[in-house]
């Protein structure tokens, strides 16, 4: 799906299910962003609330075994970031982009991803902060409203139909 040409839709085969008879709309700055906010709080959240009690058990000298909440929190983080990437790579969506209506693409086709793509895609974000967390910025201005690591792995962010 070509993403530059409006009219594309009517020089290639039929988009994708669940897709409109035209190219999606690119899923704006302020979209993703929220998006990002939400999927950060689910993981993040929950084990920072679980170091916190590590630290508070700690505190007490007799208390045995700290660190047990620590690791709990740490082990969360991992499985929810590795639930993420599935998500994002089988449906598109992780629950924050789900909860604010964008979906995760790949820019040639409009198909999802797949789980390798995006964990590429996750470890290509590390461009997107090194100089300055400029490419996170990147969609602002950016013609297909695409960071860094979208254009190393050839992804878009669209807005899903509703309904």
């Amino acid at each position: 799906m070509n993403f530059d040409d409006p009219n594309s839709h009517r020089t290639q085969q039929p988009p994708p299910y669940g897709y409109p008879p035209q190219a999606p709309e690119l899923a704006h700055w302020g979209l993703r962003v929220g998006a990002d906010l939400l999927d950060t709080l689910i993981i993040l959240g929950p084990m920072y609330a679980l170091g916190f009690i590590d630290l508070a058990i700690a505190a007490d000298p007799d208390t045995a075994g700290p660190g047990v909440f620590f690791t709990v929190g740490i082990l969360y983080a991992i499985a929810m970031g590795f639930f993420q990437i599935f998500q994002e790579g089988s449906t598109g969506q992780s629950i924050g982009k789900k909860a604010v209506g964008i979906s995760l693409r790949r820019e040639a086709d409009g198909s999802t991803l797949g789980f390798g793509r995006s964990f590429v895609r996750k470890l290509a974000h590390v461009l997107d902060s090194l100089p300055c967390h400029i490419g996170w910025l990147w969609p602002l201005w950016d013609e297909k409203k695409q960071t860094f690591a979208d254009k190393v792995c050839g992804t878009v962010v669209v807005r899903m139909p509703k309904g």
